[in-house]
């Protein structure tokens, strides 16, 4: 069995006032990817966890991650006198500041998408792209139209004050459900136990209500970076449509949807693959950098046919385009895959998108 990465060192900062957040970096290289925080989250146990190491590995294995967890939750105090929208966006201000890095690519998974995105328009000149996954412009309380929609918002946070702290995992079931209804039996058993050990119950009802009030489709229009939008389709946390309004308001943002109910993609699903291949592309062409042996080892014509291979063509498309015969074009895509070390297009793909092959 492969070894897991080293565990990264977790440092301590503290906010304008007086919060402790505990950050983690993995990885080294270009690109730098800074993650908005989101509850429900330890920088410890979220390493290992079968929920989000996937994510964590991948994104530290080509280039940098930071991570940091919320105010109120994992290592960071859990006493505090503020949990709103602007103390979120001050405490990634707070980390980003603590970074020897002018710029950096900003990932905003869920509630973080809306902090990530007040954080790209004040400081417009430290993000060079962002990438938003599952995420929402509008809290509940704002996009709710109904009164039965607002009485649902307000039950959510009823729920979490009664039983988030209890020894009886049925409470917390709910909301795992809802995160990753797709997820195994094991999964689902960390996710409980998670939702426990990463903050209080009258944290986790402070959390909510408060992204209940959430509203950033003002600043939308105000982006300037490049950016990248990504929803499930079936998200049961939140509505795909909320993604759409996200990309719909960001001039020039990519939209791409996910097949997946999950609100928290999982390492067992399609929609894995697909995400990381285009959040790896997205990023360019520093992903490659940090590895380079994928296509050096790649003679010219190869890395032609990779990049109509990696613009979805077949072996007829290929030849046609190439003045190739289709035999020619069977050979060399076998070859493409022994010196790729993959077994199937869908994995050469992958590997060429992120070495910045296949634009049209």
């Amino acid at each position: 069995m492969e070894a897991a990465p080293p565990r990264p060192a977790i440092r301590f900062v503290r906010s304008p006032d007086g919060v402790r957040l505990a950050y983690a970096r993995s990885g080294s290289g270009e690109p730098l990817v800074l993650k908005a925080a989101t509850w429900l989250s330890h920088l410890e146990v979220d390493w290992d966890s079968p929920v989000w190491r996937h994510l964590l590995r991948a994104l530290s294995g080509r280039g940098s991650f930071v991570r940091y967890d919320e105010r109120g939750c994992g290592l960071s105090d859990w006493i505090v006198p503020e949990l709103s929208f602007e103390s979120w966006v001050r405490d990634l201000e707070t980390v980003a500041d603590a970074l020897d890095a002018p710029r950096f690519a900003l990932l905003g998974i869920s509630q973080g998408a809306a902090v990530a995105i007040a954080y790209a328009v004040r400081h417009p000149e430290r993000v060079s792209h962002l990438v938003l996954h599952g995420g929402y412009a509008r809290g509940r309380l704002v996009r709710g139209t109904t009164a039965a929609q607002r009485e649902e918002a307000e039950l959510m946070c009823q729920l979490a004050e009664l039983g988030w702290g209890r020894a009886d995992t049925s409470f917390r079931q709910f909301f795992t459900t809802q995160f990753i209804p797709g997820g195994t039996a094991e999964q689902h058993q960390w996710f409980n136990e998670m939702e426990r050990i990463s903050t209080s119950p009258e944290n986790a009802a402070r959390f909510m209500r408060a992204f209940n009030t959430i509203d950033v489709t003002a600043l939308l229009p105000q982006v300037r970076c490049p950016t990248l939008v990504l929803h499930s389709r079936d998200d049961a946390r939140v509505p795909f449509d909320e993604g759409r309004l996200i990309a719909g308001g960001i001039e020039g943002a990519q939209f791409v949807p996910i097949d997946s109910r999950n609100h928290l993609l999982l390492e067992h699903e399609p929609g894995w693959p697909a995400w990381l291949a285009a959040v790896r592309a997205f990023l360019g062409g520093a992903a490659a950098a940090a590895d380079p042996p994928l296509v050096e080892h790649l003679s010219p014509r190869q890395r032609e046919v990779l990049a109509l291979l990696a613009q979805g063509r077949d072996n007829a498309q290929i030849a046609a385009v190439l003045g190739l015969s289709e035999k020619t074009v069977r050979n060399q895509v076998s070859a493409i895959f022994d010196r790729l070390g993959v077994e199937s297009r869908a994995q050469a793909i992958v590997a060429a998108r992120e070495a910045g092959l296949g634009g049209r």
